[in-house]
């Protein structure tokens, strides 16, 4: 029971628990709402109550909280199901975790989030608000980019190149690429932003890159006309940490389609944002038609279709890979129990067995040093019966101080 006014960690988990709301009513869609809708309306509130632009409001904040936490709930089709099946009580805790605005940290908070990025923890980032904001009004320089002629720049951190791709109705039908890369591992987001009836941009598909090459990240949007996936590296990382096993069981689970499987003929906008979290970042960025590769679309279609396979066979073998483990570590249990018994009634039959004799048990520290004393008696006696049964000619004659010669000179009187 808690006392001095203070509760304990289940308590406090059970009143967070009984202020979260709805996540449809937070993000105000509906139950069958799709995953476009869902993001669409996340993107909208999160920009809305974004501390950037509510400076010092505590509700702004705890309201910019509620609805990162929802779209965690409702962007994940698992939780998703869980959530719609269970309510709040199937929903890991996990779920709390927000990205974060470098653009709002200070330098001491970047500095540690840019130490725990070096030491392995991942940390998800978000577009600055900024950002997201002046795309919105329609007042960021949109640049020109054609397809098949590549550019290579150079964007500051926390800030976004924009372009704009036309495309005919034709290469719409035959597929379309764009595709960054950074030669220098630069970290940066390859942004989709659709064009709203004001003339403003809104965000609408974004990809984090990875590292692809020893010292190259890229990052890609294919638009086919049907799925294409992509791998969200940051799915159950938490979960993984806690189990080395589901490193592996879940490796999978962050492979989605994307929201977007094709573009209409006409103008389209992409951007390049510096997600770095001191320097600036080097990129080139490519639009292609997919007209020329369709043998690759196809081998993409098919390589997809066996990951998708695999993920399926992995969630059954998962399975039976914690059935046999646990069996095994019953067994490595038992085993060491039997060992621990089997040991325990030899050292109870050698006891018996040293119990037939009428002499005392000794210390051990005595006995042995009485043993040793007893040898060396042993070994001074055969030394002395040798010495006495040697020959007497082998002997060495021993000089008398008798038997020396002295010279006296007798003219002398003494």
């Amino acid at each position: 029971m808690a006392a001095h006014g203070f509760s304990s960690k289940s308590e406090k988990n059970a009143a967070t628990k009984q202020q979260w709301r709805d996540p449809y009513e937070v993000l105000g869609v509906s139950r069958n709402a799709t995953d476009q809708e869902i993001k669409s309306a996340y993107r909208k509130m999160a920009l809305k109550y974004h501390p950037d632009k509510n400076a010092n409001d505590p509700k702004a904040a705890d309201m910019f909280k509620e609805v990162t936490f929802s779209y965690k709930i409702l962007s994940d089709p698992d939780k998703r199901h869980q959530y719609d099946t269970s309510g709040f009580e199937a929903i890991e805790s996990e779920s709390q975790e927000l990205e974060l605005d470098l653009s709002s940290l200070g330098a001491v908070n970047t500095m540690f989030a840019a130490l725990f990025s070096k030491l392995g923890v991942p940390i998800k980032t978000t577009v600055s608000a900024t950002v997201l904001e002046e795309a919105l009004n329609g007042v960021v320089t949109i640049h020109p980019l054609q397809l098949g002629k590549p550019l290579f720049k150079k964007v500051e951190k926390q800030c976004a190149h924009f372009y704009s791709v036309t495309i005919t109705e034709q290469e719409a039908q035959a597929g379309f690429v764009c595709r960054v890369q950074s030669p220098d591992k630069s970290k940066f987001k390859l942004l989709y932003f659709e064009q709203e009836d004001n003339g403003g941009l809104s965000l609408a598909l974004q990809e984090d890159s990875a590292k692809t090459r020893k010292a190259t990240t890229s990052a890609g949007m294919y638009f086919f006309g049907f799925p294409v996936y992509r791998l969200d590296q940051s799915v159950n990382t938490v979960a993984a940490s806690k189990d080395p096993d589901a490193t592996f069981f879940k490796k999978l689970d962050g492979f989605q389609p994307c929201e977007i499987s094709e573009l209409k003929a006409g103008i389209h906008f992409f951007a390049v944002y510096g997600d770095n979290f001191f320097k600036s970042a080097s990129y080139r960025i490519e639009a292609l038609c997919a007209a020329p590769f369709s043998e690759e679309k196809e081998e993409l279609r098919a390589v997809e279709a066996q990951i998708l396979n695999k993920r399926v066979e992995l969630a059954k073998f998962e399975t039976e890979y914690r059935e046999v483990l646990s069996q095994f570590t019953e067994m490595t249990g038992r085993y060491a129990q039997e060992m621990q018994s089997i040991d325990e009634l030899l050292k109870q039959w050698n006891a018996i067995h040293g119990s037939y004799t009428t002499v005392p048990p000794l210390n051990r520290s005595l006995s042995s040093s009485k043993a040793r004393g007893s040898f060396n008696e042993c070994e001074g006696e055969e030394d002395q019966q040798a010495k006495d049964k040697k020959p007497m000619k082998d002997r060495p004659k021993k000089k008398k101080w008798y038997n020396l010669y002295l010279k006296v000179d007798k003219r002398k009187p003494c």
